[in-house]
């Protein structure tokens, strides 16, 4: 692993009616099979793992997310991009403003198990 700071931070504006200063501590190259650990004061972690073919961006969303009290959602913006987020449990209101401001779109929330088996049913069911 290695973390490049030259440079940073780096600041930016992101938002559209609701300006926000985004600060870009860094980068962070992983070889293959190497982790990144993302942590808060709050408990919550979010892992970054590389692999020879890309990475996995998440935790399983069924297990190691949601014991991390993260909660995966699938949206859309104003410009039809889609982003997952991850939610802190508790903080669904904070995210409801946010989500009404920045015009967000809720496709899909990732943490119910049963969707998201029902999901991969469906994609058995159209081969």
């Amino acid at each position: 692993m290695k973390i490049i700071q030259e440079g940073h931070p780096r600041k930016y504006i992101a938002g559209f009616e609701f300006k926000r200063e985004i600060v870009d501590c860094g980068d962070i190259f992983l070889d293959f099979d190497e982790q990144v650990t993302l942590k808060t004061k709050s408990g919550t972690e979010f892992d970054v793992t590389r692999k020879n073919f890309g990475y996995y961006a998440t935790p399983s969303l069924n297990d190691r997310l949601p014991r991390f009290q993260l909660r995966p959602v699938l949206c859309k913006n104003r410009l039809n991009k889609f982003f997952i987020l991850l939610v802190e449990v508790g903080k669904e209101s904070i995210f409801e403003i946010y989500r009404t401001e920045e015009k967000l779109d809720v496709v899909l929330w990732f943490d119910d198990e049963a969707l998201l088996l029902r999901m991969l049913d469906f994609k058995n069911d159209q081969k």
